[in-house]
């Protein structure tokens, strides 16, 4: 009976372990951030999170968060911190790193599920518990973790196949931020897949199939025959794969579970605070531009076509590479959902035309779940960890060189920052 309690808790070790290193991890940052504030010119919180608590202050006293002029977030995040006005400016942080801790305590869950063993889901989800970029965010006070734990959420309850559970939480999670709707087309084939639904890449496969030959080479005359058939057929597949997706009893309970939310507090929103909250919170984010902290491939470009006729021509054309990406991961990949995932969020954070250090953590709380199905040599995947890290620095040197010398950016200041992004 002992032994068999001691393999029990051997068993729970790594798991127990590994939660205990991500509460102390973030205590100690917690702590330490009190005292740099305190003591030093350059303040460990991030400057959003005095934003955040304006806010709160603003809906406390029943006026708009978006008094404070540079809010541009949903106004459930300033209700969510009241308590930063009632009992401690500290409260906002010590939720956004318990959020943390409860992101890797989701992702233990969801690897375990996923047939691996305690011990291997322990390591995986260490990547996220003990990862210090993700710690040092929360922190800061940055509500990043919040939408990440939307999404784990939604993940979590659509891979214990309930679309209702997964549905609300997707409706938070576009509600909070707006990159999650690029997980819904391959949301809505995962759920149809459910119901007998035939595979994507298998009807595109047959339909490219029936215009070879016997020796599997194309044959053109074999095109010309049966090129027009061929079409038709995929066309075919196309409009019954649309119909199972539409049928799906699964796809109908998810897209109106998050319908609803997201509608819902919309409309909540609209009604307390007009416009305002609807331009701030969503219409801002999609005609954002940002040159100053940047890690976008198109930032330079558009630094230097700021103001000029052709900007606007770059913000649209910078979504086409980006929109025909995701469509081809949702088509290839749905089936296996937290790959789909990560891989849709890798592609709109690096394609986006605003991307800053905090916009990583949005596919770095799905890599521990992907790493499983990697084929991947350790030191092929150490050397890229590296150049990623590598390339961190410099967009934060070129602007701290730029504020040292009291000069406005000019294209030799944005150079080696481009480069590193």
């Amino acid at each position: 009976m002992g032994r068999a309690t001691a393999t029990r808790r051997a068993r729970y070790l790594p798991q127990v372990a590994a939660c205990a290193g991500a509460v102390s991890l973030r205590l100690a940052l917690l702590l330490y951030g009190l005292y740099q504030d305190k003591v030093s010119r350059v303040r460990f919180t991030d400057v959003d999170y005095d934003v955040f608590t304006d806010a709160a202050k603003l809906v406390v006293t029943g006026r708009s968060p978006y008094e404070q002029t540079t809010y541009r977030y949903t106004p459930l995040l300033a209700w969510l911190l009241t308590p930063n006005v009632f009992v401690s400016p500290f409260f906002g942080k010590v939720l956004f790193a318990v959020i943390d801790v409860l992101v890797g305590y989701l992702q233990l869950q969801v690897l375990r599920r996923a047939g691996n063993s305690k011990r291997t889901s322990a390591l995986l989800s260490s990547l996220w518990l003990l990862n210090p970029l993700a710690a040092v965010v929360a922190c800061r006070g940055n509500a990043e973790p919040l939408v990440v734990l939307f999404v784990m959420c939604s993940l979590s309850a659509l891979q214990r196949s309930r679309p209702l559970a997964g549905g609300l939480w997707f409706g938070l999670a576009v509600h909070a931020k707006m990159y999650p709707i690029t997980y819904a087309l391959p949301v809505a084939l995962y759920l149809s897949q459910r119901h007998k639904m035939q595979d994507g890449v298998d009807s595109l496969q047959d339909g490219v199939d029936s215009l070879r030959g016997d020796t599997g080479e194309m044959d053109s005359g074999r095109v010309c025959r049966k090129g027009r058939r061929g079409f038709i057929r995929l066309l075919q597949r196309g409009f019954a794969k649309v119909l199972q997706i539409v049928r799906s009893l699964h796809v109908w309970t998810f897209f109106l579970a998050a319908a609803s939310v997201f509608i819902g507090l919309a409309c909540l929103f609209y009604q307390m605070y007009g416009w305002e909250f609807l331009d701030q919170a969503y219409l801002y984010h999609i005609t954002r531009r940002d040159t100053r902290h940047n890690f976008s491939p198109y930032f330079y470009l558009l630094y230097l076509g700021a103001g000029s006729h052709w900007e606007r021509t770059v913000g649209l054309a910078a979504l086409v590479p980006q929109a025909i990406l995701l469509l081809i991961a949702s088509f290839a990949f749905y089936n296996d959902l937290p790959f789909c995932f990560f891989l849709h969020t890798y592609i709109f954070v690096s394609f986006n035309k605003v991307c800053t250090s905090q916009y990583f953590l949005w596919y770095m709380c799905l890599l521990p779940l992907v790493l499983p199905s990697l084929r991947l040599p350790w030191k092929k995947g150490l050397l890229l960890l590296m150049l990623w890290f590598s390339g961190q620095p410099f967009p934060g040197v070129c602007r701290l060189r730029g504020s040292c010398q009291h000069t406005s950016w000019n294209s030799k200041d944005m150079t080696p920052s481009w480069r590193s992004a």
